[in-house]
């Protein structure tokens, strides 16, 4: 859990406490003075968390940063089945394996000469020359 998202729940957990303590002090001094102030309160936290919610999923990605920058790499944020970066070559049919997500905000870098990087399962890779 990323600092960010610690602080966006600790944020909602203290409006859900201040709300909460709000509606009993204006339950216990004025129960018809209440109720319009907790219909007020539950919009205004409604949106508060939705503005949250998608403030905290728009600021996420599924593989982070992907890059190859070696002569001939190879990178993916999932998994590779068949990879070749030899000349004449041919990688082998990969072995059946289940697909594999790849690291919530991980980074997957290839950067040497024909290199592999992948951020889930790789089955089969040939760097060399036929």
């Amino acid at each position: 859990m990323t600092v960010r998202s610690k602080a966006l729940m600790w944020t909602g957990i203290g409006l859900c406490a201040a709300g909460a303590v709000g509606l009993v002090v204006g339950g216990v001094l004025d129960v018809q003075a209440a109720d319009p102030w907790a219909s007020v309160a539950g919009s205004v936290a409604g949106l508060i968390g939705l503005a949250l919610t998608i403030y905290a999923l728009m600021g996420q990605t599924a593989a982070g940063a992907v890059t190859a920058s070696g002569e001939r790499s190879i990178a993916a944020g999932g998994s590779i089945g068949s990879a070749a970066t030899g000349n004449g070559t041919t990688a082998a049919a990969p072995p059946s394996m289940p697909p594999s997500a790849p690291p919530p905000g991980g980074t997957v870098t290839a950067s040497g000469d024909r290199s592999v990087a992948a951020g889930g399962d790789i089955g089969s890779v040939s760097t060399g020359d036929a």
